[in-house]
C-alpha cells in the first residue's frame, strides 16, 4: 500500500474501460476505402488512437503521428469516419471486470469522472450500452471543453465541479496522453498496462502507479 490520500478517481475510456480498437481500425478502414486510400491494419491504427478523433484521422490520412492532411481531405474523411464508426461505437466490449471494479470504486465513496478525448456523440452511447453512465458524476468528452488531454483542462474541469483540489483526484489511464495531463494538472497518476499508448509500454517512472486494473486503485490509498 502507497497510502494515497485522493477524494475522487478520472478514468479514462478507450484502452482503460472499454477495448475500443477493434471498432476505431474498422470505421477508419471503411473510411479510407470509401476515399480509394490504402486500408492500414489494425495494429498501426492503434497505435494512432488516444489523441481524439480529428488527430487519429489525420494519422491514418498521412501515416504519420504529427502528419497535416490537406484540410479538405481531412474535412471528407473526419465526415465519412464519424459516419461509418457511429454505426459500430457500441459493438466495443469492456475489458474484464471493469463493472465489478467500478462497483468497488464507488462502494468504497469514492467520486468518480470519466474523461475522455472521444467525442461525446460518441463517448455517451458507448457508456450508456455497458450500463456505466451510473457511476459517474461527469462526463467530460473531448468536445466538452475547447483543449482536451494533454492539456490539464479536463482534470482541472472536474475539480472545480466536485469542488476538490487536484491534489485530492487520480487520473487513471493508459498512455501519454494521460500522463501529460496528469502532471501539468498536479494530480496523480495510475496507469494500466493493457491500453494503447501508441504501442509503447508506459514505465513505472512515469507514474506514481501502475495496476494491473483499475480496481487496483482501492489498494493505494490509507
Amino acid at each position: 500500500m502507497l497510502g494515497f490520500t485522493i477524494k475522487a478517481v478520472l478514468i479514462d475510456l478507450d484502452g482503460t474501460l472499454v477495448h475500443t480498437a477493434p471498432e476505431i481500425a474498422r470505421a477508419a478502414n471503411n473510411m479510407l476505402a470509401t476515399m480509394s486510400l490504402p486500408t492500414l491494419t489494425a495494429a498501426q491504427i492503434t497505435t494512432y488512437i488516444g489523441d481524439g478523433a480529428t488527430t487519429l484521422i489525420k494519422r491514418c490520412l498521412t501515416g504519420q503521428l504529427d502528419g497535416e492532411p490537406e484540410p479538405a481531405l481531412q474535412a471528407t474523411a473526419q465526415a465519412l469516419f464519424f459516419e461509418y464508426y457511429a454505426q459500430i461505437v457500441t459493438e466495443s466490449q469492456l475489458y474484464p471486470n471493469v463493472v465489478a471494479d467500478l462497483h468497488a470504486i464507488k462502494n468504497s465513496g469514492l467520486r468518480m469522472a470519466c474523461v475522455t478525448n472521444k467525442p461525446g456523440s460518441f463517448t455517451l452511447p458507448l457508456l450508456a450500452k455497458h450500463d456505466l453512465l451510473p457511476f459517474f458524476e461527469l462526463v467530460v468528452s473531448g468536445d466538452t471543453l475547447p483543449r482536451k488531454k494533454p492539456e490539464p483542462d479536463q482534470i482541472l474541469y472536474v475539480c472545480e465541479q466536485f469542488g476538490v483540489s487536484s491534489q485530492e483526484v487520480a487520473l487513471v489511464g493508459d498512455s501519454k496522453t494521460d500522463i501529460s495531463a496528469a502532471r501539468s494538472a498536479g494530480c496523480k497518476m495510475f496507469a494500466v498496462p493493457y491500453g494503447y499508448n501508441q504501442g509503447q509500454r508506459i514505465k513505472v517512472t512515469e507514474v506514481d502507479a501502475l495496476i494491473d486494473n483499475i480496481g487496483n486503485v482501492l489498494d493505494l490509498l490509507r
